[in-house]
C-alpha cells in the first residue's frame, strides 16, 4: 500500500494506492492544534473502505508521502521560534533594509500605488537579536580579517540570555569560504547545547547577502515548529503500526526524508500546493498535455501554477511573509478564494474573501455556529452542492442556514433575491480566480488558449466551469484524484535533492556577443562537481544512478536590470556551443516574459548561480480503475444556473457509475463522495479511460461567441 496525505486549512485529504493500482480517496476535517488526529481519521476512513482498521492498514503501507502547510502558516502567522542572527560587523541591518524590496514585497501589482497602506514587514529577526562580529572574507574567499571567536562567544551568550531558541549565521561572502561560519556554528553548539543552527553557506550558497541571510534566518525561525510537527506525525504513525518510509514533499516538486526536511525546513514553505502541481504533471504526461495550468481551490485559498513543456515554472527568489527565500521553488500564486471565503457587502458592493470561515466554525451550512455567508453556502443555495450527499453523506449540510446567511448579509442589503445573491457570490469568486489566471499567463507572455486547466481540490471541480470559461481556455480536466490531488502528488512525487553554487560571470557588452566571457570549461567543471554531490546523496538514499534524472539550470540576467531568469541546459557535455544556446534561450525567454524590446543587450549579461536537481524515480503503481459498462441512471434536480440566472433542470450522475467515454451536456452535476463537478449549460463533459473528466464548450456555444 502507498499513502499520500495533504493537510489543508479545512480538510485533510488522503489518497491510497495498492499494488494493483486500485485507488481510494477520502477526506477528514482538519484538526487545528492536533493535526495528527485529522490524519489518522482520514486513514481510518480509507481503511473502512477496505474492510480493515486504521492500524491494519498502516501495517501494510510501504511508503507515506506528506505535503504540509506548517511552514507556510508559521510564516504568515509569525508563529516561529525566537531566533538570533550572528553576522559580519557592519551588516546587522541587512534584514531590516531588505535590499529596499520590503516596501513592495508581497504587494499585488494593482496596490503598489497605495503608499499610505504599505508598511515594511517586521523582520523575522528583530534588530535587538542581531549580533555583529569581527570577520571579513573577500569575493574570492580570501580571509581579510580573522573571525574574532571571543566576540562570537559573547554574542551567543547574550542572545541566550535574551531567550533565543535558534540561531542563524550569515557572513559576507561565506559561500566562497564557509570556514568562519563553521567555526561560529561550533561555538554556538558549545555555548548553547542542543540549539538549532542554520548557516547561510549551507542553506543558500548563492550571491546576495540579503537573500542568503533572510533564507538562513527563516530556516531557523521555522525549525522548531516544523520539526516538532513532523516528529508528531511520524511518531503517531509508528505507534499505529507504520514501518515504511515517511517522506515530505518539498517546494521544488520532490519528496525528501524527514531528516533532510528537518535540516532545511525553509524548503517546505510551499509544500502543500506543490503536491497538486506534481500530481497534475504526472497525469498530464499520460494524457499527452505538455502545457497546463494547475488550479487548486480548497476551503481557504486558490493556488495556481504554470507548466510549460512538462516543466513547472520555477523561482529562486520566492517571497513569503514579506521576506525572500533563495531556494528553488515551483512558482505558486495564491489568493484568498475558496469554499470558505466569506461574502460581504462593503459600501454597497458585494465582495468575496480573502478571509475564510476555515474548518471551524466553517460556512453557515456546516451548522457549527457560523453565520456569515460563504462560497460553499452559495453553491448549496444554488443547488450545485447537494446538502444530503456532501462528503458522501458523512456530513449533512443545512441549506436553510445557508439561505438565511445569504439573505441577511447579502440579499436584503442589495435588494436581491437569495438566488440572485448566491449567483453573484459565485460569479464574483469565479471572476477573481480568472483574473489570477490571466496574471500568471498573459502577464508572463503566455496565451491561456494554448493551455489546459487541471482543476482539483474540494471546490475546484465545483467552480472550474466558471473560471475556465471566463479565462477562455479550450479544455478543463478534473482528475479522478481531484478531491485529494495534492495528496496524490505527495504519493507520486520522486525523491529530490538539489545543490547550487554561486558562479559569477559576465558576458557580452557593447558589440560583443552575449556569450563572450562565459567560461564554458569552468561552468562544465562546476556542474560536474554538483552532479557528483547529487548522485552521492541519492546513493545514500538507496537510489541507483540509473534511476536518477539530473536537471541543470543557470540564473541569468541583463546587467543593470533587476530580473533574473532560470534557464535549463540540455543534457550532455557543456561546451561553448551549449553555453551559446543557453544564452539564446535566456534572450527568448526574457522577451517572452517582459515584452519585446525590454532587454538591454548592450549592457551585457550576468550568470550568477548554477544548480543541479536530482530526481530519483519513485516506483509507484499507476492508477488502474475498472469502469462500469452499463449506462448510468441520471437523477434530476433543479439548480439556479449562475450564468443563465434562472432555475433549470439539471442531470445528476454518480462519478463512480460512469462508463468509459460517457458524455453529458450541461447543465449537469457529476457527484463524488468528496466533491461535485459542475458542468455549465454551455458545456459538455466526457469521461476518459482513466476516469478523468474533461469539460469543453459545446460546439454551438463556441460558434455563438465567434
Amino acid at each position: 500500500m502507498y499513502l499520500g496525505v495533504d493537510i489543508g486549512g479545512t480538510f485533510t485529504d488522503l489518497v491510497m494506492l495498492d499494488e494493483n493500482g486500485d485507488l481510494v480517496t477520502t477526506k477528514a476535517l482538519s484538526t487545528p492544534g492536533e493535526l495528527e488526529v485529522g490524519v489518522f481519521n482520514a486513514v481510518e476512513d480509507a481503511a473502512r473502505q477496505r474492510g480493515m482498521t486504521g492500524e491494519e492498514l498502516l501495517a501494510r503501507v510501504v511508503a507515506f508521502g506528506h505535503g504540509t502547510t506548517q511552514a507556510t502558516n508559521a510564516v504568515i502567522e509569525r508563529d516561529g521560534a525566537r531566533t538570533g542572527l550572528v553576522t559580519t560587523r557592519g551588516f546587522g541591518d541587512t534584514l531590516a533594509i531588505q535590499r529596499l524590496m520590503g516596501f513592495t514585497a508581497g504587494v499585488p501589482t494593482d496596490r503598489l500605488g497605495w503608499y499610505s497602506r504599505r508598511r515594511y514587514p517586521q523582520p523575522i529577526v528583530p534588530r535587538h537579536l542581531v549580533r555583529e562580529v569581527r570577520e571579513r572574507v573577500d569575493h574570492a574567499g580570501r580571509v581579510l580579517v580573522a573571525l574574532d571567536e571571543a566576540e562570537v562567544c559573547e554574542a551567543v551568550r547574550s542572545l541566550v540570555a535574551e531567550g533565543v531558541q535558534t540561531f542563524a549565521v550569515s557572513f559576507l561572502w561565506a559561500f566562497k569560504n564557509a570556514e568562519h561560519e563553521r567555526i561560529a556554528a561550533q561555538i554556538i553548539r558549545d555555548e548553547a547545547p542542543g540549539a538549532y543552527v542554520s548557516l547561510s553557506s549551507e542553506i543558500a550558497p548563492v550571491l546576495g547577502e540579503y537573500e542568503r541571510t533572510a533564507t538562513a534566518a527563516l530556516n531557523s525561525y521555522l525549525a522548531p515548529k516544523v520539526v516538532g510537527y513532523l516528529d508528531g506525525i511520524e511518531q503517531m504513525l509508528r505507534r499505529k503500526g507504520f514501518t515504511g518510509a515517511f517522506s515530505i514533499l518539498n517546494s521544488a516538486g520532490g519528496v525528501m526524508p524527514v531528516a533532510e526536511a528537518a535540516r532545511r525546513p525553509v524548503t517546505l514553505v510551499t509544500s502543500g500546493p506543490t503536491g497538486g502541481v506534481m500530481g497534475s504533471i504526472h497525469l498530464a504526461k499520460k494524457l499527452g498535455y505538455r502545457n497546463i495550468i494547475t488550479t487548486d481551490m480548497g476551503g481557504t485559498s486558490f493556488d495556481v501554477a504554470i507548466v510549460v513543456d512538462d516543466k513547472p515554472l520555477m523561482s529562486t527568489n520566492h517571497e513569503a511573509g514579506g521576506f525572500h527565500i533563495a531556494t528553488p521553488m515551483i512558482e505558486v500564486r495564491a489568493i484568498g478564494a475558496g469554499g470558505g471565503s466569506i461574502a460581504r457587502v462593503v459600501d454597497g458592493q458585494l465582495r468575496v474573501g480573502p478571509d475564510s470561515a476555515s474548518a471551524w466554525p466553517g460556512p453557515a451550512c456546516y451548522g457549527r455556529g457560523g453565520v456569515l455567508p460563504t462560497v460553499t453556502d452559495a453553491d448549496v443555495v444554488l443547488g450545485i452542492i447537494d446538502p444530503d450527499t456532501f462528503l458522501g453523506g458523512k456530513m449533512k449540510l443545512d441549506r436553510e442556514a445557508a439561505r438565511a446567511a445569504i439573505e441577511d448579509h447579502i440579499a436584503r442589503p442589495l435588494g436581491f433575491s437569495v438566488e440572485q445573491a448566491a449567483a453573484g457570490i459565485r460569479r464574483i469568486v469565479d471572476a477573481q480566480m480568472a483574473d489570477t489566471l490571466r496574471e500568471v499567463t498573459i502577464g508572463r507572455g503566455f496565451d491561456p488558449r494554448d493551455f489546459v486547466i487541471f482543476a482539483y481540490g474540494g471546490a475546484g471541480p465545483v467552480h472550474c466551469a466558471g473560471y475556465g470559461a471566463e479565462l477562455g481556455v479550450p479544455r478543463m480536466v478534473v482528475p479522478v484524484t481531484s478531491m485529494a490531488h495534492s495528496a496524490y502528488g505527495a504519493l507520486a512525487a520522486d525523491l529530490q535533492f538539489s545543490t547550487e553554487r554561486a558562479l559569477l560571470m559576465r558576458g557580452g557588452g557593447g558589440a560583443r556577443t552575449l556569450d563572450d566571457g562565459l567560461d564554458a570549461p569552468r561552468i562544465a567543471q562546476t556542474f560536474a562537481e554538483l552532479e557528483a554531490e547529487c548522485l552521492d546523496a541519492m546513493d545514500r538514499a538507496g537510489v541507483k544512478a540509473a534511476d536518477v534524472a539530473l536537471i541543470r539550470t543557470a540564473d541569468l540576467g541583463y546587467r543593470r536590470q533587476t530580473n533574473d531568469l532560470i534557464i535549463q541546459l540540455d543534457a550532455g557535455p557543456v561546451t561553448a556551443s551549449v553555453v551559446a544556446d543557453l544564452v539564446r534561450r535566456f534572450e527568448n525567454t526574457y522577451e517572452q516574459t517582459y515584452g519585446k524590446g525590454s532587454a538591454f543587450r548592450e549592457a551585457g549579461i550576468e550568470l550568477t548561480n548554477i544548480r543541479v536537481e536530482a530526481f530519483g524515480k519513485a516506483r509507484r503503481p499507476e492508477i488502474s480503475l475498472r469502469t462500469p459498462t452499463a449506462q448510468p441512471k441520471a437523477a434530476t434536480r433543479s439548480i439556479f444556473e449562475p450564468v443563465a440566472g434562472q432555475w433549470m433542470d439539471c442531470a445528476v450522475y454518480n462519478w463512480r457509475e460512469l462508463p468509459m467515454d460517457f458524455q453529458v451536456e450541461g447543465p449537469a452535476v457529476i457527484e463524488h463522495p468528496e466533491t461535485s463537478v459542475f458542468v455549465a449549460a454551455t458545456q459538455i463533459a466526457r469521461l476518459d479511460a482513466n476516469s478523468n473528466i474533461t469539460i469543453e464548450e459545446r460546439e454551438e456555444s463556441r460558434d455563438g461567441r465567434a
